[in-house]
Order: structure tokens, then C-alpha cells, then sequence
């Protein structure tokens, strides 16, 4: 077969340079389709469930809203399992499903449930689903802002009730129509709302309860149609408007009527443009601000959706009144764009040198260049490839490409067919004939195809474990194995065919064959190495066993984590208070963060997030706040080498006189990625699960007392569970019913009096407002006169609310986190200074020896170390079975056993050279070490295979051992100084880049190059003695 596929390449050269260009066409095409991102997106598949409990206290939402939806979704298809928090006047569930369900699918399952959920919990309660995103979809963010001069139409200046209405009327409906944009959330200003604020004397007075209020609001605020009269042949359509419009005819609206006087709203209560009660602020520049961000619809691509939300925002400005502002604060586009020029930057810096080599080592420019020409060609193919497949460009996806490795066959084959032809015009001493050429290009490249494509093959091969890998671990590595798997077919088929069509197209005329100087000394000093090595054989083998077991034991002391941490060149620092800590207090607080971080010359935008948004995908108490500290270019820096660690441990330093601030530090998308593993928004998450809360807090301090003196531990914080002051107006049921009241219409009383109750909408044009009854906020905020607040009785006389409730100020729980229906409490730990690994190792042990975990309670682990862990047990399995796959082809290519044994030793003696590397550069194994090691594996199977093919033919053709393999290995240099040399060079840019995302790559590039030194050494040195120890049995002896 593959003889055909040769001999139609050669003969019909011109058809395959027809089809190549139409590969190029292609490529071209697809590259302007290709997605780009920074990272995969890996959210699992999960549906959000949000259901706002106005005056709900954490437990009564727990038992009364977040345990019917739980219990509700128990049974659907598919789901995996559900955690949820549960707060004031919040419940969030969080149902996540299977890997392979369609989310789509997922939220038909959840919907369908709706029904049975609404009828389980409070009537008035309305869950909802979360939008359709993923929970990297917050792509964009901007600020909407007020010049300091800027006023009003009636000259007042803006607030920010003024910017929140600018917000939600014009900035929000225009955004929303981006194409990928799934929701556009908010947070900060206020809600406008109309309010009318009642006086307690006056409603004594009058004799005017809130259900008179609001009873009378509603009565006189509709419309009303009245169908239509026929008069003269002409319709007439009747209706009668009695909507309220504005502050004055609200004041108009007539209570009821005392001795003939009718008593107005005017008479005993203030109308005027007041604030919802809030849940989330934003800050900017140490002042208050509106802050919308942007969410992507799952599926689509970040950086486009990023920038269709940037242009439409700068058509947005047109449309905004004077003097107000709309400025964007974070751009995921930017984290992209750096991402992908350091992967730019690698790929071109790596194709250089292995051109570069190729030029150096092969001695004649045409063959380099056929070399080269593979490397464009298989990366058009390649993106080919992903756009069909629906893989992104990111850090990951791109992240394991080496051109060196796709130049590899081609790199075997022209050298020889080089080598024959230079050999061929010397044994004729002229030019050769067509025929002639045509016959040693096609002897040349079927000498070398067989073991050149099947090492390319076991290479592609050595990826297949990263398929196996699930879950968020599978998101990450999948896009890397594809990538990596779709450019070795490319480059095989163009070895193949292109390749030997290429040679015998363009290698006409005199063929030159010079020996480079490298090469040339290479082989000067390798042949007496060679005779060396093989008379000190016994010593050299004992050396690699001994280097073999130093590397396992130094392997053990490596550390290990899921992956490295990605820089991206970005702060987030979360700013935790005390629970109960007002949401304006809150405000005051972050307004100095922010006046004190920006006198940094490296920061170029802080801003903050408070507080739960409009749509709760993010909800968080008020007593904690998201800084975000976006940073100028590095070279714009006062001091470049200062590193970003560095600089956020002084940005913290500099913050510890901010009293009643405790900080975490983390960034953007990492605390999201976190979050995504298991619902914890740090390195590591202790979870203790069981049921009594007052148990659970106190094992979970016992742990955090245990791990705070253990090494790396950073940024430890116990989940904030108690202590949210509540005040209780508890109901004195024997005063009520001597009263004739019940406790439904005392709470009505409180709940409207103190809350706020809608008495209807006030319609502005396409825009519309709540009315809102309530107290003034003088009294409602005081205490002690709510003691006094006056409670209407069925004859319409009063009492004071002390008569009929006690008011009690009292802790209460802050919040309650479930996970599979059970109460759970999560210790939380960022890791610095160390490796993922072994500080959960350090844990683990520490925890055992010192907390008492109670019968009913148990603990497990989350965040990144629940990938490492999981990847680490199935690589375990599947990474055996993939190499006695590639052992059983080595037999089946080889007809023997011991061949293939021989070629399968170079495996664990090149991951020496990658252990080693590691070390050196103090790096911990990770799974993208791992990703190296994979590569390794098939780099020193390709070089054995196409040592051991030579050797083998040479000693059969001599009859003779020793001289055979010398030979043999001699011939050999050169291609294998080739590929080992364009595979570790084309990975050097990787290794030393210090961009965007090079931290990602750089366990990769490290292994592959450390292990290629090694596996090199071994092939041309450890592999010839093998041979020799395997065969001299079965040759006439050789003194």
C-alpha cells in the first residue's frame, strides 16, 4: 500500500502540488474562521437556579425554598449532583450535570420541573434559571460614570439612581442585541423608584392605615378600555386613563375621606424619587459607580463577542446624555491578545530554528527548504482541523505543537533521498536521467518511509491518554491532544506524499552534499566514543540503571500540581469583612482600597464589585468585595523586573492598615476557574459535610488552626457561616388575639413599614418604576421608634408594636451551604511557595493526626487538586496500557521481541533527561510535565526505530556484528542529530518565554528538551550496545 501511495506521488508530482495548494487555499480560509481564545473554557455542564426571598433569613430560605428545589430535581437524567448556598433573601441550587449533556437539554429538564418546584415553596417566589453561559462568560465590563460638571436637564447633578436608570433604559437594550450576548448584568446605583414615605402622627391623625395606602394607590393607577361606539359611520374607540404619571398625581390620590374632607396622599406623606433596597455596589477610583458587564452565550467565542460589545459600547457614547460616560474596565479580548502573540511568538521563534538546523545540517538549500515547506503546510492543515472539530487557538490547544516533531519524517526522508542522489551522481559521475532520479528518489524514500511513518504514528499514539482524561481535566487537555494528533497525521500524510513528490520535482540538476562543520565534528568525535562505549559496555549500562533510579526517587521530590498557574498580568484581590457589615459601609471601605491601591504607578483601572448583581450568577453577601487592579504593560512599569508576585504582596502590605479588611489574592479567571471545580474560589477547599452547623463550624476551625502553620498555606479563610446580626420582632400571640389581630397582618404592618411594599408601576415612555410604600428613612432606621411604629386594630384604633411583639438583636446564621443535600462548611487555602501536591498531602496527614471528625461528618477535597487527582488516577491506568500498545507494535513492526524491547528501552531512559530538567529548573510535575513526558516517549521510539532499522539491515547485509552496528550508527548520525535537534529547538522559545500564558507551556517545553539530550545520547550510544548484548550470540564472533 504504501509502495502505491510512493511510486502515484512521484509519477503524478504536479496533481500533488495541485492538491497542496488547494490545502493552502483551505488552510487560509480557515484561519480567518478559527476561534481564538486564552483558555479552554472548561465549565462543566450546570443550570443555575435563583430565587429571590425578600426577608427570607438564611435558614428560613434553606428549609422553605433551597430544600424543595433540591429535593425537587432529585431523579432528573443525567445529573450528577447539586450544591447550593443560601442566604438572605437568596437561594441559589446548582444542578451540574453529566459531561456529554447538552445543556440545552438540561435546562428542558429543569424547566419541566419548575412547575412541581413553584408549588412547593412560598407562594409569590419566583425561581429562575440562570442565563445561558458559561462560567467564564463575563467577558466584558464597563463603567458608567458622570463628569464632575455634567447636570441634568432641571440642573441638578447626576447620583446614582440617575446612571442606573441610564444603564438599564439606554446602554443595557442596545448591548443586549449583540450578536453572542446572552445578558447584559449590573451592578451598582440604585433602582429608581417612586416612593411615598408616610408619617406615623399623621396616619394616627387620620386614621390611616397602610392598606389604605396602598389600597387606594392601586385603585387609582390603570387604564381601561371601554370597547368602542359607531357614530356616523365612524368608530369611536372609549377608554378612560387614570394612570398615574408623575410625583404630582400621586399626591392627588384621595385616601379616604374624613368629615366630608377628602384626604389625600400630600396630607400625610412625602412622594418623592427614592432607592430600592439594594443588594451590590461598584465602585471605581474610589468613588461610586454603575458597572455592567457583559455575559457570552455558551458556545460562542470570547474574543469575538468581546469585541462585536466593545464597538457597539463606543456607538452606545452617541446616545448617552451630556457629560455622561461610558468607559470599558475589563476586556478579555486583552488577556487574549497577549495569550496568543506569546503562542505566536513561540510557533515563529521555533520555526526559525528548526529551519535554521535544517539549512545547517542538511547541506543543500533545496532539501531544506522541501523540509520546510512541511511546517506551514501541516499547520494550515491543522487549523483546518479545528475549525471542523470546533477547537479554539488558546494556550492549551497550541500549547504542545513542535515543529520540530511535525518535521520529523520529512526531515528521515530527505536526508536520505538526498544522500542516494549525491551518492548516485558520484557512482555515474553525471547528472542523473529523469528515470534514474525519479528510481533512487522513490529507493531512498521507501529505505526510510516504513520507520519514519510508524514512529510518526507511535507518537501520535502516545497522545491517545490525554482522551481519556474527563471532566474539567478532559475541557483542558482534549484541545491539546487534537490539535497535536491532527498536525502528526498532517505532517505524515505530507511525508508521504508532498515530500517525494517535492524531491523528485525540485532536486534536479547536481546534487551537492556538503557536510556541515557541526556535523562534521560530530562525527569525528562520535565513532571512537562509540568504540568506547562498547568496550566499557557492562559500565555504561550499570551508569544509565543507576541514572535510572536516581531519576525515580528525584521524581518523588518533585511536588505535583493540576497545572501551572496561568500570570495573567491582572489582580484580583477579594476584600472580606465582618458579616452584617452594611452594604454602605461596605462602599466606605472599598472607596479607600481603591484610593490607595491606584497610587501604585503600575496600576492603570481599579475597580469593584460588592454585593450580589441584578442577576445573582455571582452572589455574594455584602460584607465582601471583588477589587479588580487591572495593570499597565509591563514595560510602562517603573521597575520592569519587579515580578507580578512581588507586586501583589506590596499592594497587600500596603493595605494591612485598612482595619477590618481580611484579603485574598487571586485574579480574574483564576478565581473563576477554582469556583468552577467545586464551588470554591481558592487552590485548595476543605469541605466538612454533615448537619448541625454549630458542629460543622467548629471542625472546620479546628482544621484551619491545624493547616495555618504548614508551609505555603495562604489566604486561609473558614466559609462566613455566622454571625449576621438580625433583628426579631417576635410576635406576642396572646396580646395579639386580645388585640383581634393575627401575626399575618402584624408582619404585613412591619414587612411594609420597614421593607417597603409595591402599591404599582409609574410607566415613563417605554420605561417603567415601582411605588413603593414605606416609612421615612429616619425612623425606619431607628430602633427605638419602631417600638412606637402604630399597629391598626379591625376597629381601626391603634396600639404600639411594643404592645404586640418583642424586639430582639440577635447573631444568626450568615449563610448555609449545601452540597447532595447535605450541610457542608469549606475551609478555603490559596498555595504559595510550594507545589498543589504535596502541601495536600501535608494537610491530609496534619488532619488525621490532630481534628476528631465526629461519627455523621466527613470531609473532602476541592479546587485544583481534585483535577490533579482524578487525572493523576486515570493517567495512572491508561498510560500502561498505551505503552504496551506501542510495545505490541514495536513486535508486530519488528517480527521480534527482542527489537522491540530495545527500541521500548530508550522510553524510561529519555524521561531521565526530562526528570532532570525539572529539577533543575525547580519546576513540580504537572499534568502538562506530563503532556512532555507523552511527546518524550515517542520522540525516542522514532529516533530508536530509525537507528535500529539501519543497524539491523547492515549487519544482515555484512554478516558482521560489530562493524555493522558501527556503521549503521555512523549513517545514522546525521538524521538523528536532525530530529533531535529541530524537536528540542523548536521548543526552545517556549522554554525561555516569559509572555502572556508561557508559564503554561513551559513544563512541556522543559521535559520534551531535557528528555531529548538524554534520549539522543542514549540512542546513539546505549541502543548500539543493546543491539550488540541482544545479537552476538547469533554472529560469527568478532575479535
Amino acid at each position: 500500500m504504501i509502495e502505491l501511495i510512493l511510486r502515484f506521488a512521484i509519477a503524478r508530482r504536479w496533481l500533488i502540488m495541485s492538491i497542496t495548494l488547494a490545502i493552502v487555499g483551505m488552510g487560509l480560509w480557515s484561519y480567518h474562521k478559527l476561534a481564538i481564545d486564552a483558555v479552554p473554557d472548561i465549565t462543566n455542564v450546570q443550570v443555575q437556579i435563583n430565587t429571590r426571598a425578600l426577608g427570607y433569613s438564611p435558614l428560613e430560605t434553606e428549609q422553605r425554598v433551597t430544600f424543595p428545589i433540591e429535593n425537587a430535581l432529585t431523579g432528573i437524567p443525567h445529573l450528577s449532583y447539586t450544591r447550593s448556598i443560601s442566604r438572605y433573601g437568596l437561594s441559589q441550587v446548582t444542578a451540574i450535570f453529566d459531561e456529554d449533556t447538552d445543556l440545552y437539554f438540561a435546562r428542558n429538564l429543569i424547566n419541566e420541573k419548575m412547575a412541581t418546584i413553584k408549588n412547593k415553596i412560598p407562594a409569590g417566589l419566583a425561581p429562575e434559571m440562570g442565563p445561558i453561559t458559561t462560567g467564564l462568560g463575563e467577558i466584558f465590563m464597563y463603567s458608567v460614570e458622570a463628569l464632575p460638571d455634567a447636570l441634568k436637564a432641571n440642573g441638578l447633578p447626576y447620583n446614582a439612581t440617575d446612571l442606573r436608570e441610564i444603564q438599564d433604559w439606554i446602554i443595557k437594550p442596545q448591548l443586549a442585541l449583540v450578536p453572542g450576548v446572552t445578558e447584559i448584568n449590573t451592578i451598582g446605583g440604585y433602582d429608581k423608584q417612586y416612593h411615598i414615605t408616610p408619617l406615623p402622627k399623621k396616619m394616627l391623625d387620620f386614621a390611616i392605615s397602610f392598606q389604605d395606602i396602598n389600597t387606594a394607590l392601586r385603585s387609582n393607577n390603570s387604564n381601561q378600555g371601554a370597547g368602542y361606539i359607531e357614530q356616523n359611520g365612524q368608530q369611536l374607540t372609549v377608554r378612560s386613563p387614570g394612570q398615574l404619571t408623575n410625583i404630582s398625581d400621586i399626591e392627588q390620590v384621595i385616601i379616604k375621606v374624613v368629615d366630608d374632607s377628602p384626604i389625600k396622599i400630600s396630607d400625610i406623606a412625602q412622594v418623592s424619587i427614592g432607592q430600592t433596597l439594594r443588594t451590590g455596589a461598584a465602585t471605581r477610583h474610589g468613588k461610586e459607580t454603575v458597572i455592567g458587564s457583559a455575559m457570552m452565550l455558551v458556545g460562542e467565542n470570547s474574543r469575538v463577542v468581546a469585541l462585536a460589545v466593545a464597538e457597539k459600547l463606543m456607538q452606545v457614547k452617541s446616545s448617552l446624555p451630556k457629560g455622561v460616560i461610558v468607559e470599558p474596565v475589563y476586556n478579555r479580548t486583552t488577556l487574549v491578545d497577549k495569550a496568543m502573540y506569546t503562542v505566536q511568538k513561540n510557533l515563529v521563534e521555533g520555526a526559525l530554528l528548526v529551519i535554521v538546523v535544517l539549512f545547517l545540517l542538511l547541506g543543500n538549500i533545496r532539501a531544506a527548504l522541501i523540509t520546510a515547506a512541511v511546517i506551514p503546510l501541516a499547520m494550515l492543515a491543522t487549523i483546518t482541523g479545528m475549525v471542523k472539530a470546533g477547537v479554539s487557538a488558546n494556550l492549551m490547544s497550541l500549547g504542545a505543537l513542535d515543529f520540530g516533531l511535525i518535521v520529523d519524517g520529512a526531515v528521515i526522508i530527505v536526508e536520505n533521498a538526498t544522500r542516494r542522489l549525491s551518492n548516485a551522481q558520484k557512482r555515474h559521475g553525471s547528472i542523473l536521467s529523469q528515470k534514474q532520479r525519479l528510481s533512487v528518489v522513490y529507493s531512498a524514500t521507501n529505505e526510510v518511509i516504513k520507520p519514519s511513518l510508524f514512529g510518526v504514528f507511535i507518537i501520535t499514539i502516545v497522545y491517545i491518554p490525554l482522551f481519556s482524561l474527563t471532566g474539567v481535566e478532559g475541557k483542558m487537555f482534549h484541545p491539546m491532544a487534537a490539535t497535536v494528533v491532527m498536525a502528526l497525521m498532517a505532517a505524515l500524510v505530507l511525508s508521504l506524499t508532498l515530500v517525494p513528490a517535492a524531491v523528485a520535482l525540485f532536486m534536479t540538476g547536481e546534487i551537492s552534499e556538503k557536510e556541515s562543520a557541526v556535523f562534521s565534528t560530530a562525527k569525528s568525535l562520535y565513532k571512537p566514543l562509540l568504540l568506547a562505549a562498547m568496550k566499557l559496555r557492562w559500565f555504561l549500562l550499570a551508569a544509565c540503571a543507576a541514572l535510572l533510579a536516581c531519576t525515580v526517587w528525584l521524581s518523588t521530590t518533585l511536588g505535583s500540581e493540576f497545572t501551572p498557574q496561568l500570570n495573567e498580568e491582572d489582580i484580583l484581590l477579594q476584600a472580606i469583612r465582618i458579616p452584617g457589615t452594611s452594604l454602605n459601609q461596605s462602599v466606605i471601605m472599598q472607596k479607600a482600597i481603591e484610593l490607595k491601591v491606584q497610587q501604585f504607578p503600575q496600576v492603570n483601572n481599579v475597580f469593584s464589585r460588592i454585593g450580589t448583581p441584578e442577576v445573582a450568577n455571582d452572589p455574594m453577601p455584602p460584607n465582601i468585595a471583588d477589587t479588580y487592579v487591572m495593570l499597565l504593560p509591563r514595560e510602562q512599569w517603573p521597575d520592569p523586573s519587579l515580578s507580578h508576585a512581588e507586586l501583589a504582596a506590596n499592594i497587600v502590605e500596603s493595605l494591612s492598615g485598612q482595619l477590618g479588611n481580611n484579603f485574598e489574592l487571586t485574579q480574574p479567571i483564576e478565581m473563576r476557574f477554582n469556583e468552577l471545580l467545586s464551588g470554591v474560589r481558592a487552590d485548595l477547599g476543605i469541605k466538612i459535610i454533615g448537619d448541625d452547623l454549630g458542629q460543622l463550624l467548629k471542625t472546620a476551625n479546628a482544621i484551619r488552626e491545624v493547616i495555618e502553620p504548614i508551609k505555603g498555606a495562604s489566604d486561609i479563610q473558614v466559609e462566613q457561616v455566622t454571625g449576621l446580626p438580625m433583628l426579631s420582632i417576635l410576635p406576642k400571640r396572646m396580646e395579639l388575639a386580645r388585640y383581634g389581630l393575627n401575626v399575618s397582618q402584624l408582619q404585613y404592618a412591619l414587612s411594609t413599614a420597614i421593607g417597603g411594599k409595591s402599591a404599582g408601576v409609574i410607566y415613563e415612555g417605554d420605561r417603567r418604576f415601582n411605588m413603593v410604600v414605606r416609612l421615612p428613612e429616619n425612623i425606619r432606621r431607628d430602633i427605638h421608634q419602631l417600638s412606637d411604629l402604630p399597629i391598626t386594630l379591625p376597629n381601626g384604633e391603634y396600639v404600639p408594636l411594643s404592645e404586640v411583639a418583642i424586639l430582639e438583636l440577635a447573631p444568626a446564621p450568615n449563610q448555609i451551604s449545601r452540597e447532595n443535600g447535605k450541610r457542608r462548611i469549606v475551609v478555603t487555602a490559596n498555595v504559595r511557595g510550594t507545589d498543589l501536591g504535596s502541601f495536600v498531602a501535608h494537610v491530609k496527614k496534619s488532619i488525621a493526626n490532630k481534628v476528631d471528625i465526629p461519627p455523621g461528618y466527613w470531609l473532602e477535597y476541592g479546587g485544583t487538586f481534585e483535577q490533579l487527582d482524578s487525572a493523576s488516577k486515570r493517567l495512572t491506568l491508561v498510560i500502561p496500557v498505551t505503552l504496551a500498545i506501542i510495545l505490541a507494535l514495536l513486535i508486530l513492526a519488528f517480527g521480534n521481541i527482542k527489537d522491540a524491547l530495545i527500541i521500548f528501552s530508550g522510553i524510561p531512559l529519555a524521561l531521565t533527561g526530562g526528570v532532570i530538567a525539572l529539577w533543575l529548573r525547580d519546576m513540580p510535575l504537572s499534568i502538562s510535565a506530563g503532556v512532555g513526558f507523552i511527546a518524550l516517549s515517542g520522540i525516542a521510539v522514532l529516533n530508536g526505530l530509525v537507528m535500529l532499522t539501519f543497524i539491523r539491515d547492515l549487519c544482515q547485509e555484512t554478516g558482521q556484528l560489530v562493524n555493522g552496528i558501527i556503521e549503521g550508527a555512523m549513517l545514522r548520525l546525521r538524521p538523528v542529530m536532525m530530529t533531535a535537534l529541530v524537536a528540542g529547538l523548536g521548543f526552545v522559545p517556549m522554554a525561555l518565554n516569559v509572555g502572556t500564558g508561557a508559564e503554561v507551556q513551559r513544563p512541556i517545553a522543559t521535559v520534551v528538551i531535557g528528555g531529548i539530550i538524554s534520549s539522543t545520547l542514549l540512542t546513539l550510544f546505549v541502543l548500539p550496545i543493546l543491539y550488540r548484548l541482544a545479537y552476538q550470540k547469533s554472529f560469527t564472533k568478532i575479535t
